[in-house]
């Protein structure tokens, strides 16, 4: 049994990480690049509530601004300026 719930969420979790969008154009000249990510975190739930991801409840500016720069703040890696991801 636990040999199956393994399979399974290894499933997903490849399922999810394929049909993720390569890069994502935001608002005010931000692109995302939400398949590094996904590759990098291993880990949907530091952004999505669900493990499969999804609709990222309150996303918005004050979310990208905070949990964004935090997490690149905790990892060292990642833009933390504005015109580090405010390009155009």
């Amino acid at each position: 049994m636990k040999k199956m719930i393994v399979a399974v969420l290894a499933v997903t979790v490849f399922v999810g990480s394929a049909f993720a969008a390569d890069v994502i154009e935001m608002k005010k000249g931000v692109s995302f690049k939400h398949k590094a990510h996904v590759e990098s975190l291993k880990d949907c739930k530091k952004c999505h509530d669900k493990a499969e991801g999804g609709k990222i409840e309150g996303f918005g500016k004050d979310f990208a601004h905070k949990k964004c720069k935090e997490c690149h703040n905790e990892m060292k890696k990642g833009p933390t300026g504005c015109k580090n991801c405010h390009t155009k």
